[in-house]
């Protein structure tokens, strides 16, 4: 990044705070700021947990139950905890709360006009589009990537997924117990690792890499979940693995997969990858890759 890239989103962000009236504390004319009156559309006709709330908008607990204390004062939300766990906490709206959040989806369209209306035919197409676009590219820049242990919730949960994807996408279906999965500590430190990609704090995607010593590192169980493709997180997974690979202290990264999966064979190709002779015996795989990596950095 440099200096002028810097200057132009600031620059970006200063010009939709302003456009958009987030800078006045009655945001659309409501009598609540923009923080309150996003908490009311997020929480939505069916509720919402109150930590997936905090977790969707990347807030402050305390920050979150202060806001919720005062649309409960304006009789806008309840907030109840769940009968079978205390600890977890549930807000739904109101009738008056379901009535101010109408409310502000009706001045929320207004507001999109009023950007659109003085524009032109083309001018519009292309505020949208690089609106789409900005949208994308923020969506990614949200994403996170954290080492976890393979028995965590959030890495179960991206493996189920994965495991059932490939259900479907094999020729012959798929069954774990067939395949040379590597075991948990395989995945742990120091022995490997497993990455989760979150999205609000919801797993989207996962990555394992094994680092036996001696040999070369070797990627196993990567998936991204299919509404967040696009978003380029598989590309960023495998250059994260590269490095910590490197970080190890291994010039050597393997990977193998199976036909079906043309998306990922394109990938691995585009991001240096050559296929070379089996290394392994796993029944479901048909192309094997090897990657040189440059030495940077050691552990």
């Amino acid at each position: 990044m440099d200096a002028a890239q810097i200057n132009q989103v600031r620059r970006f962000n200063r010009t939709v705070t302003e456009r958009v009236g987030v800078l006045h504390d009655h945001y659309l004319g409501l009598d609540r700021p923009i923080g309150e009156a996003r908490l009311l559309w997020e929480i939505g006709e069916h509720g919402q947990d109150v930590r997936r709330l905090r977790e969707r908008l990347g807030l402050d607990s305390g920050y979150v139950s202060r806001m919720l204390r005062s649309l409960e004062a304006d009789g806008l939300v309840t907030v109840e905890p769940q009968p079978r766990d205390r600890r977890v906490r549930t807000v739904r709206l109101t009738d008056a709360g379901r009535t101010e959040r109408a409310a502000l989806d009706g001045r929320s369209d207004e507001l999109a006009g009023s950007l659109l209306e003085p524009l032109n035919t083309a001018q519009r197409a292309r505020l949208v589009a690089a609106m789409a676009e900005v949208d994308r590219l923020l969506t990614a820049a949200t994403v996170t990537l954290d080492a976890l242990d393979p028995d965590h919730p959030d890495a179960e949960h991206c493996l189920r997924c994965y495991f059932s994807e490939l259900q479907e996408r094999f020729e012959t279906g798929f069954d774990p117990a067939q395949s040379l999965l590597p075991d948990a500590g395989e995945l742990r430190s120091p022995h490997g690792l497993f990455l989760v990609a979150r999205l609000h704090g919801e797993p989207v995607g996962c990555a394992g890499l094994k680092l036996p010593p001696g040999a070369p590192a070797e990627i196993k169980r990567m998936w991204v979940a299919p509404h967040v493709r696009g978003l380029g997180l598989a590309r960023r997974l495998l250059a994260e693995l590269e490095a910590r690979a490197d970080r190890h202290g291994h010039d050597v990264l393997r990977l193998d997969t199976n036909r079906a999966l043309t998306d990922a064979i394109a990938l691995y190709h585009s991001c240096g990858f050559r296929e070379v002779a089996a290394f392994n015996d796993e029944p479901y795989a048909h192309h094997w890759f090897e990657k040189r990596i440059a030495k940077q950095s050691q552990e």
